[in-house]
């Protein structure tokens, strides 16, 4: 899997008043946690456009003030408004300690369903999955050539080397559907979606929620 560079630096202080102030300047206020310490610090909220703005996952090589952390991204939050970069979470990799990311969904084939008139139906953009750092996916592929019209495949028809996936083992990935569905099926698949924002971002088994204020 691919890794990011960001540089960071350390917050003097924490707290509402300074975050704002952070943010004016253009910067993202983040944590780090999972380690020997917590450590608040703040990137420029440019520097995340290759992280956050990808159809891939990565890891992270976080260098705060000369220090070198390796990490995954748990948590990122958006202003309602603006849409910028409100606060990012960040968890430290551990030699020995597994990791949870959202692993992306990506099919291959062309589906005898979709041959027939039917239409390919994404339900699962994203699939939980829980490994050591090194056997973690960069995606996981499905190959939908057989679905017929009224098929399906489920995450429990999937199967990761050295991981446990933790999604419903019933939960639905890819399946077709006829035309006369669509409308029903798209509405279902924008409620799961939403179910799923944020699903890429990796955390341990032992990760605590953020105290940024």
């Amino acid at each position: 899997m691919k890794t990011v560079s960001m540089s960071g630096s350390r917050r003097e202080n924490v707290g509402k008043k300074d975050a704002k102030a952070l943010r004016n300047q253009g910067k993202v206020p983040c944590v780090i946690y999972g380690g020997e310490e917590q450590i608040h610090f703040s990137i420029i909220e440019k520097d995340f456009r290759h992280l956050v703005y990808s159809p891939d996952i990565a890891f992270v090589e976080l260098n705060i003030d000369g220090k070198i952390f390796k990490a995954v991204m748990q948590d990122m939050q958006f202003h309602p408004v603006t849409d910028s970069i409100y606060h990012a979470d960040f968890i430290e990799l551990i030699e020995g300690k597994k990791v949870v990311m959202g692993v992306p969904v990506r099919h291959t084939g062309i589906a005898i369903g979709v041959k027939a008139g039917g239409k390919l139906i994404t339900k699962l953009r994203n699939i939980r999955v829980k490994a050591l750092p090194e056997f973690i996916p960069e995606s996981i592929t499905v190959d939908v050539t057989d679905l017929e019209i009224g098929n399906s495949i489920q995450v429990k028809e999937i199967e990761v080397e050295n991981a446990e996936l933790l999604d419903s083992p019933n939960r639905v990935i890819i399946g077709v559907r006829t035309a006369r569905v669509l409308v029903e099926l798209d509405e279902e698949g924008e409620e799961g979606e939403e179910g799923e924002e944020g699903s890429a971002e990796g955390t341990t088994e032992e990760g605590k929620e953020s105290t940024e204020g």
